[in-house]
């Protein structure tokens, strides 16, 4: 097992470490970048936002992670639960990040640690569904297709 830093989920080629207030330069950069922003929500975010939502100060209801190649950040996940034994999840990759597996590493690593510490059953994910890239990613990290939900695909892993 690789060692991995305080409170981490190791992937075979990533890590998730929980996003702190120490994280806000960073996440505050990635989230004003509209290539990082297409394909969440489609906006960039004010500093501000992007404190509010995605520094670690929702939790327990939403917890925010930094998706990290090495010692480089490369993407921010969260994962929501939605029940006593099932939630969802959701993940954006810097651009530069992208094509090269490191987010279905990312999403195993995350969906292990969902099913074996927190004991869900059931993880879900809804990209867009006409974001072919994503849904191929989703589907390399294990998740099967659901239906549809509006314009969205909803897909899932069971345990």
């Amino acid at each position: 097992m690789r060692e991995t830093p305080e409170g981490g989920i190791a992937g075979e080629a990533t890590v998730l470490v929980p996003a702190t207030e120490a994280h806000l330069p960073l996440l505050a950069g990635w989230f004003a970048d509209p290539a990082f922003v297409r394909e969440w929500g489609g906006r960039p975010l004010s500093r501000a936002e992007v404190s509010a939502k995605y520094t670690g100060r929702r939790r327990p209801a939403v917890e925010s992670l930094i998706v990290l190649q090495g010692a480089d950040p490369v993407g921010y996940a969260q994962y929501v639960p939605a029940g006593p034994r099932e939630g969802g999840i959701d993940m954006v990759l810097l651009p530069r990040a992208q094509g090269r597996g490191l987010g279905p590493d990312a999403a195993r690593a995350l969906v292990r640690h969902l099913h074996t510490v927190l004991g869900w059953d059931r993880v879900t994910v809804d990209p867009e569904a006409s974001n072919h890239r994503a849904v191929r990613a989703w589907a390399k990290a294990g998740f099967r297709p659901v239906g549809p939900r509006g314009s969205h695909l909803l897909m899932e892993s069971l345990r």
